[in-house]
């Protein structure tokens, strides 16, 4: 395959658009946060709605701190940790720690031999057949819709995004602990100026909401049903990419709001490519034209995979078990 070298040219960074992004994503933000403070005086259902619309731009917000880390959104490599750490800090996650975390996923995502690190955890059929019932129903637990996107984003905000891993590096732990204070010290000055209900009203809403949406564009776009796992002797990085990632189609809004990252297979392919070139990346390569695609609404099925077939190629749900665990 040479489709890497085709999307070589976009992977430059502009340093206007960036600045552009950075200005016209974390300005609105900031305001929207202080209207949903404001009309907590005039209707908390006013305030709430405000969130919702807050809660995307964070998640823009959170597409900047990923380009960052990628060091794709300047050339400088001194500006992505910088702006990496302020968008960090923002939506809660330390710029060290989950840059490395997020490496792993793409150096061996769809890799079976490689799961576990920055991605959802896919067991095999013959993983969860070979588990104790206790464990099963563990699995069941993490991979229902109820707990991964309504407990999810509660572990993900504030256990999680928190505490390092055993083994971490000195720079990554510092960065973690640096993080963390941060946020206890904006915590407590605007819980000194707002009082412990207004902010709660206010930011809670939004970062359980983005961490949801966050958790979701996760989940959709690598789990779908004609997805991509090999062993390590079989796996290929490109097709890992093109076949394993998906091309989630979505309404304009909402491509804005999410950074065009729904190009993921082209973000996999070369993650070096900032966000406002993976659109035009796509579009002007026709081999990436026949690549999975998903609108926002079948986008939905992909909830009933749960686990990787390897006789079959594709996801299956747990009702596709039954058969092979009465042989």
């Amino acid at each position: 395959m040479g489709w890497r070298e085709d999307i070589l040219p976009y992977q430059k960074p502009e340093l206007y658009r960036s600045v552009w992004q950075l200005a016209n994503t974390i300005t609105p933000f900031l305001v929207l946060w202080v209207m949903a403070y404001l009309c907590l005086s005039l209707s908390v259902w006013l305030s709430l709605l405000i969130d919702v619309v807050a809660s995307g731009f964070l998640v823009r917000i959170f597409i900047l701190f990923h380009d960052c880390c990628h060091h794709s959104f300047f050339r400088s490599r001194k500006a992505n940790e910088i702006v990496g750490m302020v968008t960090g800090a923002l939506t809660g996650f330390s710029y060290q720690k989950w840059r490395r975390e997020h490496n792993i996923h793409h150096a061996g995502n769809g890799n079976l031999d490689q799961r576990g690190t920055g991605d959802i955890t896919t067991l095999t059929v013959d993983e969860y057949l070979s588990l104790p019932l206790f464990r099963r129903i563990v699995y069941r637990m993490y991979r229902n819709p109820l707990i991964m996107f309504g407990l999810g984003p509660l572990y993900l905000i504030f256990i999680q995004s928190r505490l390092n891993r055993k083994g971490a590096g000195r720079k990554e732990r510092l960065g973690t602990y640096a993080t963390n204070l941060l946020l206890l010290v904006l915590s407590g000055v605007l819980y000194w100026f707002l009082g412990w209900q207004s902010l709660l009203l206010v930011e809670f809403p939004i970062l359980y909401l983005s961490a949801m949406a966050g958790i979701w564009l996760f989940y959709v776009q690598h789990q779908f049903e004609e997805t991509y796992f090999e062993e390590s002797a079989t796996w290929n990085y490109e097709t890992a990419a093109i076949q394993g990632s998906s091309c989630y189609k979505l309404p304009k809004i909402l491509q804005w709001l999410t950074g065009s990252i729904g190009f993921h297979h082209i973000h996999h392919l070369s993650p070096k490519i900032p966000n406002y070139h993976l659109q035009v990346a796509h579009e002007q390569n026709p081999a990436f034209h026949s690549v999975p695609t998903i609108g926002l609404f079948n986008s939905f099925r992909s909830l009933q995979y749960r686990l990787w077939d390897t006789e079959r190629k594709k996801l299956v749900g747990f009702a596709g078990t039954n058969s092979q665990e009465n042989r």
